[in-house]
């Protein structure tokens, strides 16, 4: 009884070291609460809870390869779901954590936050392990072999049909259409090798998705993984999730939060450094590669005019609406809202709906129909949603957690008030930032970006 009264951050339990027992040698932990732990919630003081162990991140967060808003999105809460899911090979990822351990949770904490349902926790995690019985994580890779042919046959096709038939404007405008299809297809391939779904490796994926999204379209890969992990651990939580946050004319959904806006001018947003310029001649490359494609054809002037503001242009002005529709018919019909802490399965539940399945609801949407499974399990390769979804849809039932899934006609549809003037924002927004100043100026100011653990990752494997 003595015990519990304590402050929990003087409070500390002996446990023999792994590698250390027989020698008789200990390692003392902290003890902590809940309480305390929730108080570590700031930039400068950042406290995670992975498994019941307690980590101090404050000092890791700006080498963390996913960003450091990430963790500071979670700071004072418990994170074992989030870290499972993002993470591939945890064998990798606890070599980073073990020096970060300072403590674990009090013998009468739960294991989670007391507001959440425990048993709807250990659900979940039971349905993850029998997921990973079932090899659901496991990689078909003819099938990602196809989805990269397709693209890589699109391009070819739109180079013979100009070499054949010449660069008349009709044979531009029908090429664009090809390109447009291929550009997406990319889009959505770059996004499983983000997610790394494809590979076994991870440094496999990493350079996989630096050739798909920077050398084929022309984007930063640091840019895309900087803001979507955010979007993946706090769904439609404004304003954690840039995705939603469209400000500051726009708010997306209900939510009217006011919001003072500030910008600030200083030498280190304008910094560049050898990993900026990295990706910088990776989005050049793009470029290049298009200009050698279709500079024979229309002449250094014709490429020039007839491809930026006629290839590149209608490419982007088709795609930015497609893939505006494909990533937030998904969210933006749903809850948003300010942050609420819930446990993973709600909170990616009531921020995501799925669309029905089909082949080519599959093909349209690189199987991101399947968002609800997509966003619970951002490793599990896109081909094994369709098998899980039962199971989720019956976990959801078991708790009350309504599992939403329309026909795609439906979910395009101005069924929700503020839907149609989001996904043309978000279509204006896509097509700004796919226009060349947009990648020349971001991967140049990249430092103003966070996004510098990234490429500092990129350059170094941590070996077990």
């Amino acid at each position: 009884m003595l015990l519990r009264h304590q402050p929990a951050e003087r409070r500390k339990v002996t446990k023999p070291l792994a590698g250390q027992r027989k020698s008789g040698q200990t390692e003392n932990l902290n003890m902590y609460s809940w309480q305390e732990i929730q108080k570590h919630n700031q930039k400068a003081d950042q406290w995670l809870v992975i498994n019941r162990k307690v980590y101090d991140v404050t000092g890791w967060a700006n080498k963390h390869p996913g960003g450091s808003r990430v963790l500071n999105h979670y700071a004072g809460e418990d994170a074992t779901d989030v870290f499972r899911a993002m993470h591939l090979d945890l064998d990798i990822v606890k070599l980073y954590l073990k020096p970060l351990l300072i403590g674990e949770l009090a013998p009468e904490e739960p294991s989670q936050e007391r507001h959440k349902s425990s048993q709807l926790v250990e659900d979940f995690r039971e349905l993850r392990r029998t997921l990973e019985a079932m090899n659901m994580f496991k990689v078909n890779p003819v099938f990602f072999f196809l989805h990269f042919a397709q693209i890589m046959i699109l391009e070819t096709l739109a180079w013979l049909i100009v070499w054949h038939f010449g660069s008349g404007w009709p044979v531009t405008i029908f090429i664009s259409f090809l390109l447009t299809i291929s550009q997406v297809q990319c889009f959505l391939l770059q996004h499983d090798l983000g997610h790394i779904s494809v590979f076994p490796k991870s440094k496999w994926s990493r350079l996989m998705q630096k050739f798909m999204m920077s050398h084929l379209k022309g984007l930063s890969t640091c840019w895309w993984n900087h803001r979507h992990f955010q979007h993946h651990v706090k769904t439609n939580i404004y304003p954690k999730d840039p995705d939603i946050n469209t400000g500051p004319l726009f708010v997306n959904g209900y939510l009217k939060p006011v919001q003072v806006w500030e910008m600030k001018l200083c030498p280190g947003h304008l910094t560049v450094n050898y990993f900026s310029l990295q990706e910088f001649a990776w989005v050049s490359s793009f470029y290049i590669h298009y200009f050698i494609m279709f500079g024979p054809f229309y002449g250094i002037f014709g490429t020039i005019l007839s491809h930026h503001f006629l290839l590149l242009f209608s490419e982007r002005f088709l795609e930015s609406p497609w893939v505006a529709y494909v990533t937030q018919m998904s969210h933006v019909p749903m809850r948003i809202s300010k942050e609420e802490n819930r446990d993973w399965l709600s909170a990616q539940v009531l921020a995501t709906c799925n669309v029905e399945q089909s082949f080519f609801n599959d093909w349209f949407t690189g199987h991101l129909n399947f968002q609800i499974e997509h966003h619970l399990f951002p490793t599990m390769p896109c081909h094994n949603y369709h098998k899980v979804a039962p199971l989720v849809r019956s976990l959801c039932a078991k708790h009350g957690l309504q599992y939403v899934n329309k026909p795609l006609l439906k979910s395009l549809s101005a069924r929700s008030s503020h839907f149609p003037l989001t996904a043309c924002l978000h279509t204006i927004h896509w097509l700004v930032n796919h226009l060349p100043i947009s990648y020349l100026l971001r991967d140049i100011c990249m430092p103003s970006m966070d996004v510098r653990p990234f490429r500092e990752h990129q350059q170094c494997n941590v070996k077990k």
